[in-house]
């Protein structure tokens, strides 16, 4: 492609680089210049316009972005892209879930040419349907066949959305004298809802291990929740204790996710089938982020989430600081 100011006699075909006004308005940038907009350049008495002119073996700006869009979501279903506009697409969650993306493949569509650019969300960034899950934009007017080819090639389904995989969730609450009591309930709802899962069951019990093993043997649903009277400080705790009494596994306790420190995660074989399992920290009470929300919305949406998943969880794990925190973790000046 070649690119700079050239006589407006010369500009036929070209791309206008920058906006320039005549006499009736302004011809925008980006046009492809016809005959009727070099006729009113001259009329307007304009002598030279800057343009980008494609060479043999150059694909245009909005062509290339859209050839990477698809490929990018090759293979998923859960979401849409956008008509290119001035060599732009964006890719559009069609259903509540999370971002599943392939980082090194994305890494090296990124680096095939500084021209040809694709920016996300987080990984397992948790979506709403209608959220940007990534945009692409080719930043010059055209890039060479060779390059967008390089970069098609690297991004095969390297961004998809997974959605909900579990559809209804039981949330047991444990009670003890002076405690909480159901406080909280309406948050985890809301989380729930966010990703369209139903919560289908509630059972409050005394913070005993016996009465939560006993309520998680009732438990219905594929996701059993349960949110402590008192905090969770070891993994042979009440609840975690609970979990195993009940015939399930703990398979991690604890994260490097502040506030969300208490977790666990385990699961069960039920008379219903297969059980996910989370024991919520007590911040999960609160509307607010924390670590909670980042397994839930992985467990719901079916995406593995290991023990090696969770210590990953500490880069980014220091979340918004609570002022009101009877602890905080920054002692006031």
């Amino acid at each position: 492609m070649k690119f700079g100011a050239v006589p407006v006699s010369q500009a036929l075909g070209c791309v206008l680089a920058h906006s320039v006004a005549i006499a009736k308005g302004r011809l925008r940038k980006g046009v492809v210049l016809g005959q009727a907009d070099i006729d009113h350049l001259d009329a307007f008495g304009v002598t030279h316009v800057t343009v980008a002119r494609l060479e043999r073996g150059d694909v245009d700006e909005n062509t290339a972005a859209e050839r990477l869009a698809v490929s990018l979501m090759q293979g998923s279903t859960a979401q849409s892209r956008s008509a290119p506009f001035t060599g732009r697409v964006n890719l559009i969650a069609q259903a509540a879930g999370v971002a599943v993306l392939d980082v090194p493949a994305l890494h090296a569509v990124n680096a095939c040419d500084p021209m040809i650019t694709v920016a996300t969300v987080p990984a397992h960034h948790q979506l709403r349907k209608g959220d940007m899950v990534a945009t692409i934009k080719i930043i010059s007017y055209a890039v060479p066949e060779g390059a967008i080819a390089t970069a098609v090639n690297a991004a095969r389904g390297a961004v998809s959305v997974a959605p909900a995989t579990l559809q209804t969730a039981t949330l047991i609450i444990s009670e003890i004298a002076g405690g909480a009591g159901d406080k909280g309930r309406s948050a985890i709802e809301d989380r729930l809802t966010a990703l369209g899962v139903t919560l289908a069951q509630v059972i409050v019990v005394p913070h005993t291990q016996d009465a939560i093993a006993q309520a998680i043997g009732q438990a219905s649903a594929p996701l059993v929740l349960i949110l402590t009277g008192s905090a969770t400080s070891d993994i042979h705790d009440v609840a975690p204790a609970a979990l195993v009494q009940a015939g399930g596994e703990v398979t991690r306790f604890g994260m490097p996710v502040d506030p969300g420190n208490l977790l666990f995660l385990g699961q069960r074989h039920g008379a219903g089938g297969p059980q996910q399992v989370i024991g919520l920290p007590g911040c999960a009470r609160s509307p607010a982020l924390n670590g909670a929300d980042w397994v839930l919305a992985r467990v719901v949406c079916g995406v593995d989430v290991t023990a090696g998943d969770i210590a990953a969880m500490g880069v980014g794990g220091l979340l918004k600081e609570i002022p009101t925190r009877p602890q905080p973790r920054r002692a006031k000046p």
